[in-house]
């Protein structure tokens, strides 16, 4: 397994990560089995940056890490969690609180439910529009001095958040959509991580599954919140397919799947970037990992460039009501 350092200040990781949403039924139902099998298939190859969220599943996608984790070496899995979204009993979102206390609740619930004695990397999961950043950074510092936390991350915030933040304790990674087709970072936040030594773990590589090059037209599977994507709609899924060919010609030329190259591209764009892949299943995530042998020539990358360019994906990455609470989009002035 080749491995990457995230940013200056944060702990070396597998050069891709699983992130372990899907196994917790926001991708529609899953295989518990299958989906520890694939966890313990990742750790087995080397993979060792696990990623959840407290409310993936209301706290399930803890407790079946857990279950994975069982008898693993702590230090063979470095888990990284994200924290603050807000659910109700019907299972709908109800904001986000990232205040001092919350934190420190949300956290002592994650370590009873992980059955650890300390987090690897921990992070809100938006901003809490309520709460200053340097509020929400600081408490996740006083537990880093207590020793219940390694190392701070952030997600989807905008370069002004990331720079406020680092002023109170040194941020490891920034956790953001990152693909072929979401390349909203490039304009100024991927430069501000740069700027500031702050590594990069890109979540939707493959654009939740839709360019795997397994996405067809038929309609998801009930409870599977893609369904409500822009992405995955109308004629912005038929335009979207349209990419997903172009990409296939490609990589069919470079010898690779069109997920094993998406995949790469993402790798190829920095050391200081790590993709996580959202495998449910073992051979999913046998796919992601021949990325790493991938090897995208600078005559691959401009054919990627003619044929997706920045902008070329037809419809936003989260419906209208999710955007709004993503600091990333509205630092950008635009959707990405």
């Amino acid at each position: 397994m080749i491995n990457r350092k995230l940013g200056h200040s944060g702990p070396v990781v597998s050069a891709l990560g699983l992130g372990c949403m899907g196994m917790s039924g926001l991708y529609g139902p899953a295989d518990r089995t299958e989906s520890i099998a694939t966890i313990h298939a990742a750790l087995d190859a080397g993979v060792t940056l696990i990623d959840t969220g407290d409310f993936y599943g209301m706290g399930d996608n803890e407790l079946l890490i857990r279950e994975a984790l069982q008898g693993v070496d702590r230090d063979k899995a470095l888990i990284s969690v994200k924290f603050g979204a807000l659910r109700d009993p019907a299972g709908g979102w109800s904001g986000y609180d990232c205040r001092p206390a919350a934190v420190k609740n949300f956290l002592t619930y994650s370590l009873h439910r992980l059955g650890v004695d300390h987090i690897d990397i921990y992070r809100p999961a938006r901003l809490d529009p309520a709460v200053p950043i340097e509020d929400t950074v600081g408490a996740i510092a006083d537990l880093v001095k207590a020793g219940y936390v390694r190392h701070v991350g952030l997600s989807e915030v905008g370069s002004d958040t990331i720079r406020r933040a680092q002023t109170v304790h040194p941020i490891a990674d920034l956790q953001i959509e990152y693909s072929l087709i979401s390349r909203g970072i490039e304009r100024d936040i991927l430069p501000t991580c740069r700027e500031l030594g702050i590594g990069i773990t890109a979540y939707g590589v493959l654009s939740r599954g839709l360019i795997s090059g397994h996405w067809s037209k038929q309609g998801v599977a009930p409870g599977d919140f893609r369904g409500s994507g822009p992405r995955f709609q109308g004629d912005n899924l038929e335009a979207n397919l349209a990419l997903v060919e172009r990409i296939r010609a490609i990589a069919g030329e470079a010898g690779a799947s069109v997920a094993e190259l998406a995949i790469a591209w993402v790798l190829a764009q920095g050391t200081d970037i790590v993709p996580l892949v959202g495998a449910r299943r073992r051979d999913r995530l046998a796919e992601a990992l021949r990325a790493l042998d991938v090897t995208v020539s600078a005559d691959t990358l401009a054919a990627l460039a003619g044929a997706v360019p920045p902008d070329a994906a037809a419809g936003d990455r989260y419906p209208a009501a999710q955007l709004a609470h993503l600091d990333s989009e509205k630092a950008n002035g635009r959707h990405a």
